[in-house]
């Protein structure tokens, strides 16, 4: 099972995320839970880096083999990075809680 957690900040913000485990829906290479998740993940991160300019290397840990994902927004960004960044996280989020409802077997969210 592939377990997400949210982290956010008391004002409501999102201060990071973490992707963990594999959903075992199907073989290597054939699961498409596992492949959705990474690809709403991994496409948050490289749309942060490119929309908002942020270094997502120095910001998130990746292990391929144990499917896992850690990302922390900088806490250092200007107001408008960080509306940018919240909109694209939150998005992010709506993605992976629509994989959720049609495979809740296979992934849970955390907040």
């Amino acid at each position: 099972m592939t377990k997400i957690t949210i982290e956010r900040l008391k004002d409501g913000r999102i201060s990071s995320f973490k992707i963990s485990g594999h959903a075992f829906f199907s073989d290597y290479g054939t699961d498409i839970v596992c492949a959705g998740l990474s690809a709403v993940s991994v496409g948050t991160v490289n749309a942060l880096e490119a929309i908002c300019n942020i270094d997502s290397e120095s910001q998130t840990v990746i292990d391929e083999e144990k499917g896992f994902l850690k990302y922390q927004l900088p806490v250092n960004i200007n107001d408008d990075t960080m509306q940018k960044a919240q909109l694209i996280l939150e998005a992010m989020i709506v993605s992976l809680q629509t994989i959720a409802a049609s495979y809740g077997d296979y992934v849970t969210i955390n907040e």
